[in-house]
């Protein structure tokens, strides 16, 4: 158990990696999490009012398995195989996170300020999760997938728009990380 608890070597989570993407290439799948709500808003019978959505969603069953298995997972580890709550970062990042006024950064997985009812409560909070929401799906579906299913299957599959897709991730998280959260927080 005390193996599990710790983190993995790289090449060991890149061998499991590579092995789940032979497998979903061995049987002519795709790898990536962001379609998913387009099956659930075609099961949900969004074909009735957009012609986007009139596909067969039954074509697409093993991946809601996959994202009930995320669901599953994440909560199994959250619930069983968390180490500590202590979470190991810079004392450079606590030093700047504090100063844009977050509370004891690197105690929790996900801050205070951001995810909880009381902020989601608050007009700020509500609105930054509202618009992080949109971007993050509109940017999904324009780029034609999410981070995992561009960085992952798509660069290992050579593909260049995900090479495009994941360039342009980066060059969004080092805006958001200098520019724009500053300007939120701080």
């Amino acid at each position: 158990m005390e193996f599990i608890l710790q983190p993995w070597p790289w090449y060991l989570s890149g061998f499991l990696i590579a092995t789940v993407l032979f497998l979903v290439f061995y049987f002519g799948k795709n790898f990536g999490v962001s379609s998913n709500l387009e099956t659930l808003c075609t099961m949900a019978g969004a074909g009735k009012y957009s012609n986007y959505f009139q596909t067969d969603w039954k074509t697409k069953k093993w991946s809601l398995i996959f994202l009930i298995g995320l669901v599953v997972g994440g909560y199994i580890s959250h619930t069983f195989l968390l180490a500590s709550e202590q979470i190991n970062i810079s004392s450079s990042t606590i030093t700047d996170l504090e100063n844009l006024g977050f509370n004891k950064p690197g105690s929790t997985f996900i801050p205070d300020e951001i995810y909880s009812f009381d902020s989601l409560l608050s007009i700020k909070g509500f609105t930054i999760l509202l618009f992080a929401g949109i971007f993050i799906g509109f940017g999904a579906r324009y780029a034609g997938g999410c981070t995992s299913g561009h960085a992952i299957t798509g660069l290992s599959s050579f593909q260049l728009p995900s090479l495009i897709a994941v360039i342009g991730f980066f060059i969004g998280g080092l805006v958001m990380t200098w520019v724009l959260f500053p300007l939120i927080f701080g």
